[in-house]
């Protein structure tokens, strides 16, 4: 490090130290500078160097090293109080709370010491005039820790009856302590309502609402509110992932994701912060650690996992069997020397408690890519003893009742009767239906089976089953590729049922089965026909064989019914083929109709999420939404976790696109949640998460969409989602950091979507994505990257025509150059270039409107460029050279005036803005007479607006032009002549 050789130095290098990361290289500079601090050999410097010293190493797993400068603080204080600054001396007091604290979490202090430090803490705040406030709400926290619940509750209720003073915490962070004890106590709304101001942003520190979010998460499930949960899982996990102190609220997200069915994430979180096994600084923290840790690992061990590795202590392996059993170990070892110094079980008993939660949640969907960890595969059911043996006929009797009745399940009923008649004797019938079952099971490779049971059911004497049997292979030929030979096989069949059925040797059930595999069959080959009106034809004449058959003919046969269902909804296929689909949408609606009237929803999914994208391609957005709705009720727990995905997908983008951005979230949180259950976490599943991360965007949800859209990034390629998707993503997550001041997070994700968007062959959107990163690279203080950004956007800008946007640009960086040494000439040249780009753009206008539009930027641009000089001279305005300068902003200001009043009322506002700012000036330049004349001026302009406490209707910019004026004309009356 550089020598540091004078106070101020110091104090410099103190405050840059306190800006660094949480950490041992931040404790370790902080022992440096105190070292430095001693050399200089001023009290005041060692006082200061020890009190960063301390704060430091509170907020870092190293918390027990802040006890020696405490102490050695202290001690100055007791021998030279005068040496303290008012500052110093508050500080002092104030770390009391800390030390104090700090004492309870370490095992090896003893617990009388702690009664006496309460005492001696007491004592001093009284001699200070302080409010005991504080010292009760450390005395709570005391009784707490050691489960005296009657002190507690005493001590709970002298803390809130104090007078807050400037020793008290801060609003957050006693909120917090409060809404937690109500929480111990099992009061969970009372802790919910205390913690609501820190939650939402009202009452803030550097540790809040940190550990609020993360206190918050097992009350909310305890009490149902899952999307609070999980919401405030996403946003508090962001802000605790890069503090080192604060592991405690980070062993609650891992306890969220082990108590909601999340466990790989739960894995995840332990991997990113692997000290946290062995730090020992703080042995409170590390068993709150441990104890969620043999939680977590107990629930997998739980779910079949126990072998699985999994990330643990370093220096070896672990399996979560084995790392449960470390976990445990260590948790209870550290619990039992609390309790041992506490003379109590309370420590003890917490940890053995929250080891021993079971979860509050099976599965909740946290829109973050985290797949659940699947079981190892159950093993295969020993042979049922032949004393044992399950009844075969009621299986029989089951599974032909649900295929009769066309019921899910009906194939793995046969199947399940077909493993237990191994080795019985059964009848042609039982084989044929065993065999045609599992032929269905099979799809392309089932195609022997169908002959096999087509052989069965002609020894049973049903020779249109056989038929119908062989029809279904045929279809399965088709499936297959084989179109041509499926349709040469099912001719054949089809004119020897016909002819069976004309002569009664077989029902209309078996007859409509081998007519309605011939329409599938032509109907497939019409697909692959590319709109041939012959094949069409045919197709289309086959279909309507089936309701010439079947129609008004069903009774109570479900298996007919589903036939004329089916039978339109293949209409509306082909007239979708034939480009009707107007046609085919009523044809879709029909079938799915009919099969949700025969009691067969499941079958009506397909056909209302096909109504769903026709709906949706010929703009009936309201029958897009409902189809996509029913498609989902009558899918019920039958519909697969792909097509339940794709439905809430498509769902989303309908309600997203009529504004209802937190409805479409919750279905783009299904539809990641279903991708990722199907295996599809890197294709549907990235989808999903993109478009979740915009509706929480629209929402102001920043945290939420930031950590959603960072899950998603990896996995969206411009190879399977298009560079599109990639870029819309940085962009919404440049946004999203941004706004919770990440700034240069937020740059790099902008210029990484600029890097892809400047190879598009419309440049507007890289044009717009370089001009934001400039703005984030100046929020950030990097001001030549940022001058570099808004220079590559002016450029874009001009070759684009965009004059509003080259203006912008101009106006950005000559603000940057103000800021650099020696940089107003610069920015002087960049602001008269953005005013030349206005004129000249104005004098060629030829649209009236956009004219206007120019005519305002210039005023805007007048107005910035005064401020900019304002800001640039010294406030002596009467020296010379800073008079010159003043009397340029004046010019500028006023020329801002004219221009918008040029405008018209349309631009009052920026208009008395501009006569505000320039009284402003003639004032600081002695003209006080012209300075009172302009604000007279603006009040005049809203005289007909009434008076600045005028009701909530008025308008707010009239008010505070009016307030401002007002303010000008009371400053200049007390003013010295």
């Amino acid at each position: 490090m550089s020598e540091i050789t004078d106070f101020d130095a110091l104090r410099e290098a103190m405050a840059e130290n306190s800006g660094q990361p949480e950490g041992p290289a931040r404790n370790a500079r902080a022992e440096e500078l105190l070292t430095a601090a001693e050399k200089l050999g001023i009290p005041l410097a060692v006082i200061e160097a020890l009190g960063h010293q301390l704060k430091v190493y509170n907020y870092s797993s190293e918390k027990g090293k802040m006890f020696v400068p405490f102490a050695r603080l202290l001690r100055m204080w007791d021998e030279r109080p005068e040496d303290f600054d008012a500052y110093e001396t508050h500080s002092l007091h104030w770390v009391f709370k800390w030390v104090s604290a700090g004492m309870l979490d370490q095992p090896h202090v003893p617990l009388a010491s702690i009664e006496k430090w309460l005492g001696e803490m007491e004592h001093r705040y009284r001699l200070a005039g302080h409010s005991e406030r504080a010292v009760r709400g450390a005395e709570h926290s005391v009784a707490a820790h050691v489960g005296d619940v009657a002190r507690a509750e005493r001590a709970y209720a002298a803390w809130l009856a104090a007078d807050r003073d400037s020793m008290a915490d801060c609003h957050a962070c006693e909120l917090h302590g409060q809404g937690w004890w109500q929480a111990e106590q099992g009061r969970d709304a009372q802790a919910l309502e205390l913690w609501g101001p820190v939650l939402e942003g009202e009452y803030t520190c550097a540790h809040e609402p940190h550990t609020a979010l993360a206190s918050s998460l097992v009350p909310l499930l305890r009490m149902g509110r899952e999307e609070e949960a999980r919401a405030n899982h996403l946003r508090g996990f962001r802000l605790v992932r890069a503090m080192e102190s604060m592991r405690g609220a980070y062993a609650e997200h891992v306890e969220f994701c082990a108590l909601t069915g999340n466990e790989a994430r739960g894995l995840e979180l332990l991997a990113e912060r692997p000290a946290y096994f062995t730090d020992d600084g703080h042995p409170q923290s590390k068993l709150d650690f441990m104890s969620v840790v043999a939680l977590l690992m107990d629930r997998l061990t739980g779910l079949g996992l126990g072998d699985r590795q999994v990330p643990g202590p370093a220096g070896r392996e672990w399996t979560a069997r084995e790392l449960a059993t470390h976990a445990r170990e260590v948790a209870l070892a550290l619990a039992a020397r609390f309790d041992e110094r506490n003379g109590t079980t309370h420590v003890s008993e917490r940890a053995r408690a929250r080891m021993a939660r079971r979860p509050l949640v099976e599965r909740l969907p946290l829109g973050v890519r985290s797949v659940r960890p699947a079981p190892p595969p159950a093993p295969v059911a020993a042979p049922v003893p032949a004393t044992g043996q399950p009844d075969l006929p009621a299986l029989l009797a089951e599974a032909r009742r649900l295929s009769d009745t066309l019921q899910p399940g009906a194939v793995e009923a046969w199947a399940a009767a077909a493993a237990a008649a191994e080795g019985a004797e059964l009848d042609p019938r039982d084989r044929a239906e065993m065999a045609d079952h599992e032929a269905m099971s099979l799809g392309p490779e089932g195609t022997g089976l169908f002959e096999r049971a087509a052989g069965h059911y002609a020894e049973a004497g049903d020779p249109g089953e056989a038929l119908a049997a062989r029809a279904r292979g045929a279809y399965v030929r088709a499936l297959a590729g084989d179109v041509d030979g499926a349709v040469a096989a099912v001719t054949g069949l089809y004119d020897e049922v016909l002819a069976l059925y004309a002569a009664d040797g077989t029902g209309i059930r078996q007859t409509a089965s081998v007519v309605m595999s011939r329409a599938r069959i032509l109907t497939r080959r019409a697909h692959g026909a590319e709109g041939d009106p012959a094949a069409l034809a045919e197709a289309e004449a086959a279909v309507r064989e089936v309701l010439a058959l079947v129609e008004g003919r069903t009774g109570e046969d479900v298996r007919l019914a589903a036939r004329v269902a089916e039978a339109q909804a293949m209409l509306g296929e082909l007239a979708g083929l034939a480009g009707d689909l107007e046609r085919a949408a009523e044809l879709f609606a029909r079938g799915a109709a009919a099969f949700t009237a025969a009691g067969l929803p499941w079958f009506a999914v397909e056909y209302e999420a096909r109504l769903a994208s026709l709906a949706h391609h010929l703009g009936d957005m309201a029958e897009a939404e409902r189809a996509l709705r029913a498609a989902l009720e009558h899918g019920g727990a039958q519909l697969e976790a792909p097509g339940r995905a794709q439905l809430h997908l498509q769902l989303a983008e309908v309600v997203g696109g009529r504004g209802e951005a937190e409805e479409a979230a919750r279905h783009a949180l299904e539809a990641a949640h279903w991708a990722d259950e199907a295996g599809e976490s890197a294709t549907l599943g990235a989808w999903a998460r993109q478009q979740l991360g915009g509706f929480l965007l629209r929402q102001g949800r920043w945290a939420e969409a930031a950590e959603v859209l960072e899950s998603a990034l990896p996995d969206l390629t411009a190879e399977t989602h298009g560079d599109g998707a990639v870029v819309q993503t940085q962009w919404w997550l440049g946004d999203c950091l941004s706004e919770l001041g990440e700034h240069r997070a937020a740059a790099e994700r902008r210029l990484q979507a600029a890097e892809i968007a400047r190879h598009w062959p419309e440049q507007h959107d890289h044009a717009t994505l370089a001009h934001l990163a400039g703005e984030s690279l100046g929020q950030a203080g990097l001001a030549a990257e940022a001058d570099r950004a808004y220079a590559r956007a002016g450029g874009l800008w001009r070759e684009l025509g965009n004059t509003h946007g080259l203006i912008r640009s101009l106006r950005a960086r000559a603000w940057l150059a103000l800021s650099a040494q020696d940089g107003l000439g610069e920015a002087r040249g960049l602001m008269a270039e953005a005013v030349r780009e206005c004129e000249a753009a104005r004098e060629a206008a030829t649209d009236e409107e956009f004219r206007q539009q120019i005519v305002a930027e210039l005023g805007h641009t007048h107005r910035q460029f005064g401020d900019l000089l304002a800001r640039s001279a010294a406030e002596d305005a009467e020296d010379a050279p800073v008079r010159e300068v003043f009397e340029e902003a004046l010019a500028q200001v006023v020329r801002s005036a004219e221009v918008f009043a040029s405008l018209g009322d349309g631009a009052l506002h920026s208009r008395t803005g501009a006569e505000l700012a320039a009284g402003r000036l003639e004032a600081d330049l002695g003209r006080p007479a012209d300075a009172a004349g302009r604000a007279r001026a603006v009040l005049a302009a809203y005289g007909g607006h009434g008076g600045t406490e005028a009701g909530d209707g008025e308008d707010e910019a009239v008010r505070a032009r009016r307030a401002e004026a007002e303010q000008l004309l009371r400053l200049l009356a007390e003013r010295p002549d």
